[in-house]
């Protein structure tokens, strides 16, 4: 079976806590603290291989999860870290967030993306020994690792994207011109999902076309198959849009669909394309003619326009090239974009936050002092007493102090519970 969009949840590993632990020896008097640091959690990373070609897997596979790390233990022993877990899916596959953010968009093969962050595994006390803390009984809990519910959608990379009404002839012309074995039928709806086929050209240059079920008016709404499935000619160089030359308007046709790649959700009207009148085999040249101007009124002058019969090869030899002409020319326009935009590469810290003053006590709110509050430990008073040391030299508590705070009022790090100041 076909699926090219399915919903996922991903949660990566969890850290492992850090131990509280003092050395208990025989011989060694007042053994100091060996309390181990917890494993981190492992990730979520999608490797584009192409090897799969659907989504199918993840139609019984809802859950991402990744291993968590386990705890720290006696004797400085650092806990195990979680297996992170790769996830195999096809080239072309694009991850997207709740709020509908790119998270990943795997274009070649082999290419790796994380995608959820483990958490990192919580310090045990030995991780806190200094000159004036000999015998520290803090250790941190392990951070959660990143969860969030995702949309997997499949975007195949082809050169060329085959569309129009259906029966149009796209299956057919897909299959004389590759070994593709699309179903092929005089009834509308044979292609239900989109079939891909190498066109070798000659010996130096092919092409990789989809065929996609076709369009009818109305597909931006939601009738027919094909509006469904136009992500995948997205990522297309070049749309040839087929046109059975039988059509009583084959103006009003030409019309039709492109309106459908307007209304769509990405505007594919002005991607470049190839007008392709079908099925010439059996019409006279007079009718061919007719309808090649008849098309010409409303199809742009720079938009080529060419007559074939699939099955006899009539005029596709010429197709082709014309074809590879404009992919080779829009690949040349990707790699210049490409090479013109430098990623910058930086670290992402924020030690920002802001205080606000509630009905019975105070919030704190920013992203540094949330994750030691994660990792705090709010039954040890000890622990508790190093967050307010935190608070302390983030100026948080300065800031407390000017908004009035008194004694015996709550202090809340967000989502997560309260102390007393």
């Amino acid at each position: 079976m076909f699926v090219d969009k399915v919903a996922v949840t991903i949660k990566a590993g969890d850290g492992g806590d850090g131990r509280v632990s003092f050395r208990h020896e025989i011989y060694v008097d007042k053994g100091g603290p060996d309390g181990g640091d917890g494993g981190h959690g492992g990730s979520i990373i999608l490797a584009a291989s192409r090897n799969q070609n659907t989504l199918a897997s993840f139609r019984f596979q809802k859950a991402l999860r990744a291993e968590d790390g386990k705890a720290g233990d006696k004797q400085k022993k650092h806990g195990r870290s979680g297996k992170d877990n790769i996830v195999a899916v096809p080239v072309g596959t694009v991850l997207t967030n709740e709020a509908g953010e790119v998270v990943a968009d795997l274009t070649e093969d082999g290419q790796q993306v994380v995608v959820a962050q483990g958490g990192r595994g919580g310090f045990g006390n030995a991780h806190f020994i200094s000159s004036v803390r000999q015998a520290p009984r803090i250790a941190e809990k392990g951070e959660l690792g990143e969860e969030y519910t995702a949309t997997l959608e499949l975007k195949m990379i082809a050169d060329v994207g085959l569309i129009g009404l259906p029966n149009a002839g796209k299956s057919t012309f897909l299959a004389s011109v590759s070994q593709a074995k699309p179903e092929i039928a005089d009834y509308p709806f044979t292609t239900i999902r989109p079939n891909l086929g190498v066109v070798v050209i000659d010996k130096e240059n092919s092409l990789l076309v989809a065929d996609i079920p076709g369009l009818i008016e109305g597909a931006s709404e939601g009738k027919g198959l094909g509006d469904e499935f136009l992500r995948h000619v997205e990522r297309t160089n070049v749309l040839l849009h087929l046109i059975d030359a039988y059509q009583e308007d084959v103006a009003a046709t030409y019309k039709t669909i492109q309106n459908e790649l307007k209304t769509y959700a990405v505007d594919l009207s002005k991607r470049p394309q190839i007008v392709v009148l079908t099925k010439i085999d059996g019409l006279d040249a007079e009718i061919i003619d007719a309808q090649i101007a008849e098309l010409k009124k409303v199809v742009p002058k720079t938009t080529p326009i060419f007559a074939i019969s699939a099955p006899s090869r009539q005029g596709v030899k010429e197709l082709l090239y014309e074809a590879l002409k404009i992919v080779t020319k829009e690949r040349a326009k990707h790699v210049k974009k490409a090479a013109a935009v430098l990623p910058v590469i930086r670290m992402v810290k924020d030690d920002s936050w802001r205080v606000e003053k509630g009905e019975n006590g105070f919030t704190v709110y920013g992203q540094k002092i949330e994750r030691f509050a994660q990792r705090t430990d709010f039954d040890n008073t000890d622990a508790v007493a190093r967050l307010y040391d935190i608070l302390k030299k983030m100026g948080i508590l300065k800031e407390l102090h000017r908004q009035g705070i008194e004694a015996g009022q709550k202090i809340v790090i967000n989502g997560y519970r309260g102390i007393e100041y």
